[in-house]
């Protein structure tokens, strides 16, 4: 979708400008990473036809999804197999925004420009489109690749038109600074986004030099896991045992017996029972209120876990509240 003059209203929620470019999005992100794996087919194509009865019009997702778990069957693509044939069946191609990425797909592995420019077209067959809205590299694992190939395949992809815009994910701040001064020195596509992991648990990997950048040169921060794989809805405490592919180290689960987390959890507790919310509500409403949040990445499994996500694009904490999750974050 392109932007025209001025923010337009849609559904619950305006349009924010996307950084530099011209495309316009919604607060609230929907993540295609469950779409496959803990959502099946049906299940997630009744999760977006929620998200845009709700008035979201941004998915994001990644040619590598779900190339987790192959012992449950997925495999790499399966998340934008299932985008692309809602968007047809839908025929709503032209009022979303999608954005993939790429890099870590294991047939189409790193960014190397010939690597960058098979994928591309392996995503668009998948999405069933003819253009990407949003193209994030995932993942930055080999520093021995100069930045100029990578950000010249990714200019290739632009003029090309299969590409609107470009992004970065999970990337070190030095090597996001070269890019970034490397296309304003040749005049080519320039980053408009920033995707690092954020939220009330994981604070550290974007506040400071990340942030900064940002900043400094008018990116948007689209943060992902914005409920910290659900840890933040409150779903997961010390102690409990939930049968849930999420309940391992390094995801939810991994946050419910730290010192950190069972802060959050409190803290979060302690307002939404005085704002009568759900703590999914407040965890997003904290993060939205952090600057340089344009959107923010969550996903949902059912229908039924939209309706607390959107409510946070209503939820204005006072700074109190915002300074007491802030602190037990800390």
């Amino acid at each position: 979708m392109r932007a025209p003059e001025h923010v337009v209203e849609s559904g619950v929620a305006n349009l924010r400008s996307l950084g530099s470019s011209d495309l316009l999005v919604s607060p609230l992100c929907l993540g295609g990473n469950v779409f496959g794996w803990t959502a099946d087919t049906e299940q997630s194509c009744a999760v977006l036809d929620a998200y845009v009865a709700g008035g979201g019009n941004f998915v994001d997702t990644s040619d590598s999804y779900m190339n987790y778990f192959p012992e449950q069957g997925n495999e790499p693509g399966q998340s934008e197999t299932i985008i692309g044939d809602w968007l047809a069946a839908r025929g709503n191609r032209d009022d979303m925004v999608i954005a993939t990425k790429v890099g870590d797909h294991p047939d189409h592995f790193g960014l190397a420009p010939a690597t960058i420019r098979a994928a591309v077209d392996e995503s668009l067959r998948r999405l069933r489109t003819d253009h990407i809205d949003l193209y994030y590299i995932h993942y930055d694992r080999d520093e021995s690749i100069p930045v100029g190939d990578i950000i010249g395949a990714l200019d290739e992809l632009v003029q090309a038109g299969k590409v609107l815009a470009i992004g970065a994910s999970n990337i070190n701040p030095e090597r996001l600074s070269e890019m970034l001064a490397f296309s304003d020195r040749e005049g080519v596509a320039r980053f408009v986004a920033l995707q690092p992991q954020y939220n009330l648990v994981s604070r550290e990997t974007y506040e400071g030099p990340r942030k900064e950048i940002v900043q400094r040169e008018g990116l948007a921060c689209v943060p992902y896991f914005a409920l910290a794989s659900g840890f933040l809805t409150g779903k997961y405490r010390p102690g409990k045992n939930i049968e849930n592919v999420r309940n391992i180290p390094g995801m939810a689960g991994g946050y419910a017996d730290t010192e950190r987390g069972v802060k959050v959890l409190e803290a979060l507790e302690q307002v939404s029972t005085a704002r009568g919310v759900e703590m999914a509500t407040v965890a997003m409403a904290w993060l939205a209120a952090q600057p340089t949040v344009t959107s923010q990445i969550a996903s949902a499994r059912t229908a039924e876990q939209l309706p607390a996500q959107f409510a946070a694009q209503d939820l204005r904490l006072s700074d109190a509240e915002l300074e007491a999750l802030a602190a037990a974050s800390a």
